[in-house]
């Protein structure tokens, strides 16, 4: 079984900038692609970013050059910086991943709980 368990979400002022982490554990043969999603209340789930295993990003255009995405593989974590916080950043965010658990299996994916994230003044 695999886990998946985010950290670094809070409460910030516009502006501000938070950190997430997500990390995996148990059966880990491989980690794939990672991303991020966050979803407002009321509103859908939305991919914010993604990186590939050898480092390829892409972005949400709500979050380009405010967002950074990172992983590190030896530490089955991704990070998300967000930096330059406003109110409509204010979610719950997820982090994803595609994992193989063993050798020639197909990757699954796996979501974590997710972290708040409150932009407030």
């Amino acid at each position: 079984q695999v886990q998946l368990v985010e950290s670094g979400g809070g409460l910030v002022q516009p502006g501000g900038s938070l950190r997430l982490s997500c990390v995996a554990s148990g059966r880990i043969f491989r980690l794939e692609a990672m991303g991020w999603y966050r979803q407002a209340p009321g509103k859908e789930r939305e991919l914010v970013a993604d990186i590939t295993r050898d480092g390829l990003t892409n972005y949400a255009d709500s979050v380009k050059g405010r967002f950074f995405i990172s992983r590190d593989n030896a530490k089955n974590t991704v990070y998300l910086q967000m930096n330059s916080l406003d109110f409509e950043d204010t979610a719950v965010y997820y982090c994803r991943m595609h994992i193989g658990a063993v050798e020639r299996e197909l990757p699954k994916i796996y979501w974590g709980r997710g972290a708040q994230v409150t932009v407030s003044s």
